[in-house]
């Protein structure tokens, strides 16, 4: 039996990512370590698992719980672009130093295989998309600065130390069990279910790809399953303005529910029009996102719902 650790393990991704596994019904004994900023133990299935409460910062608490595992799945991060240009200090400890902790500690304990979660926008920059791994990295703000800092750090230890490391660089993510975050998708359904009117930095031309989450949990097991090293894009491929999700995201709600729009002034350090190309994700480990993005939507909406005066008012 395999022994997994997921960093982060009771946030967004970590929760959906560990649903999956259980479903999959794969021989593997899960350890989770988080430090309940993004979510608790409540969020995770009830199923027996190893849990550490504790900080991918402090590496006597990221040394005990790697103890044992034979492969990482590291999803603990600051995300928040325009946080990280507030606190550039928070953001390079948790998405630096922080996975510095961790390939440390995986190196130290004879860890084979780390899977790390990055982003491939902010990492490349404002820059003519679709992106690739082959484009040369320009981030324009600290968030994709820490994570490229993180990829270099994990391609030093794959090269250095025999150790099997790939940077899986995530698209705009979204899905069930997202009420902690704070992108487009969940913020915009938050508002939506607390009457609020809803706020676009920008006119909303602004083009992202957004990916399903249970698309992206298939694609980090299938990423493991493959034992590929690298940086690999994981999205939809497909670009999306934020007017046209909007319009989506309406249809899903209902007219009578839907909130004002409001515009407001581009924000500094946001990229303006990406989206990936997974190309080589394909290729490499067969990922092929299924899920269309009204399909999505409809099921992220029914969770909210599902969860009103409960967790979605968290």
């Amino acid at each position: 039996m395999s022994k997994i650790l997921i960093t982060g393990g009771c946030g967004f991704v970590g929760s959906n990512l560990i649903r999956q596994i259980v479903e999959q019904g794969r021989d593997s004994r899960i350890v989770v370590l988080d430090n309940e900023t993004m979510g608790s133990p409540r969020d995770l299935p009830d199923i027996d698992l190893d849990y550490h409460k504790g900080d991918i910062c402090d590496p006597a608490a990221v040394s005990r719980a790697v103890s044992g595992c034979d492969t990482i799945i590291h999803l603990a991060a600051n995300t928040r672009v325009i946080e990280s240009i507030e606190d550039p200090t928070l953001n390079f400890e948790v998405n630096v130093r922080g996975t510095f902790n961790i390939l440390m500690a995986a190196r130290d304990a004879g860890v084979s295989r780390v899977v790390m979660a990055s982003t491939g926008g902010a990492i490349l920059g404002d820059v003519e998309p679709p992106v690739h791994e082959g484009m040369v990295p320009q981030p324009a703000a600290p968030y994709g600065a820490s994570k490229l800092a993180a990829e270099g750090y994990g391609s030093a230890f794959s090269a250095s130390y025999g150790m099997q490391v790939t940077a899986l660089r995530f698209s705009n993510v979204y899905g069930p069990r997202s009420y902690r975050k704070g992108s487009a998708v969940a913020h915009f359904f938050k508002q939506a279910l607390d009457g609020k009117p809803i706020t676009v930095y920008g006119d909303g031309s602004q083009v992202r790809d957004f990916v399903f989450v249970a698309d992206l949990c298939r694609g980090i097991l299938q990423a493991i399953d493959a034992n590929v090293s690298g940086a690999f894009q994981l999205g939809s491929g497909k670009p999306t303005t934020i007017n046209e999700l909007l319009t989506e995201m309406k249809k899903v709600v209902g007219t009578g529910r839907w909130p004002d729009v409001n515009f407001a002034d581009w924000r500094a350090g946001e990229v303006r029009r990406t989206y990936c190309d997974i190309t080589k994700a394909r290729t490499g480990f067969g990922f092929e996102p299924a899920t269309p993005l009204s399909q999505g939507l409809e099921a992220t909406w029914q969770w909210f719902l599902s969860q009103v005066g409960d967790t979605a008012k968290k």
